[in-house]
């Protein structure tokens, strides 16, 4: 499975599980919203997660290859984190993370 693919199947069982969560747009990527405010996408082969908590935000950043979120060159998003392919086994926990919120 890709990680397109991978995403997808994410968000359906999130959208599945959850009366509030649904998928949209951001940036013009692909996203997850609850109640209408955006909590994770697919960027580049990767999956963003809004991670406000400071300690998950810290254990997101430490996988390799991760990185804050970077939609314009010199305006990273500080609760934002990239969590590239290669930990897509790590997604579904960050995903609920980003719920929890």
């Amino acid at each position: 499975m890709n990680a397109q693919e991978r995403y997808e199947e994410l968000v359906d069982d999130l959208v599945a599980r959850n009366d509030d969560v649904a998928s949209g747009k951001m940036f013009g990527m692909p996203c997850v919203k609850r109640g209408g405010k955006a909590i994770a996408g697919f960027y580049r082969d990767g999956m963003v997660f809004k991670l406000p908590d400071p300690d998950a935000r810290e254990r997101a950043l430490a996988l390799d290859g991760a990185h804050l979120f970077e939609p314009m060159e010199g305006r990273a998003m500080r609760e934002w984190v990239v969590v590239p392919a290669a930990h897509a086994d790590e997604w579904p926990r960050l995903a609920e993370r980003a719920l929890a919120r």
